[in-house]
């Protein structure tokens, strides 16, 4: 689907282009624009490679360990439906704290392989569950402290301070996290009470149904 759009995309740059007798621009930018993408690529690198160098000091120290010691309690009362000691804590717990770190990249594994084992307790469902999609919630509620990208593409285009965004950021942050979770354990709620409804109507069925025969 992305790729369609995509390619729709450029379609229509080079349809208003070639309207607009403007085509030599358009690849003139083109090209000036991949330049600068790899110009900005390079600069990222350098930076991802120092904040993994960081998390790799933390994983050595423990600080890690003792972060994921530290959100367990919020990990059972955000997925209740994730049995203590599971794989998957594991991997959200990462998620979550690769997350707040600014390392979203670095993030996407441990989500994926959460997905895959909260996937095997949904016992393989084609429809999520609702700590699946809370999951899913929390990841796009922007939940970083430090959004190490955002400064990073700042410092390159010629920012005069990077890091000023960082307490808009954060609180930001707070507030679609806040709005996600609250949502999540809104939903959570709403979700049990229509499937025990719908056992409550079932038995109400089945017994009038045996009483009449």
């Amino acid at each position: 689907m992305l790729n369609k759009l995509w390619g729709i995309m450029r379609l229509a740059v080079i349809i208003v282009a070639a309207f607009s007798v403007k085509i030599g621009e358009a690849g003139t930018a083109a090209i000036d624009s991949s330049k600068e993408a790899v110009t900005l690529c390079i600069a990222m690198l350098g930076v991802m490679s120092m904040w993994t160098g960081i998390m790799n000091v933390a994983k050595k120290a423990g600080l890690i360990d003792a972060m994921t010691r530290a959100l367990r309690p919020a990990l059972r009362f955000l997925f209740p439906g994730v049995p203590e000691g599971h794989r998957a804590n594991e991997y959200i717990a990462s998620n979550i704290i690769a997350n707040m770190l600014g390392l979203g990249w670095a993030a996407t594994p441990y989500g994926l392989k959460a997905m895959e084992e909260m996937k095997e307790l949904n016992q393989g469902s084609h429809i999520a569950s609702v700590d699946m999609c809370t999951f899913l919630i929390i990841n796009i509620s922007s939940l970083q402290l430090i959004p190490v990208n955002i400064i990073a593409y700042r410092s390159e285009y010629g920012s005069v301070s990077p890091t000023s965004i960082i307490g808009m950021g954060l609180v930001a942050m707070l507030v679609s996290t806040a709005a996600g979770v609250i949502f999540s354990v809104v939903a959570r709620k709403v979700f049990s009470a229509g499937d025990r409804g719908s056992v409550s109507a079932g038995l109400r069925g089945g017994g009038r149904k045996d009483g009449g025969a």
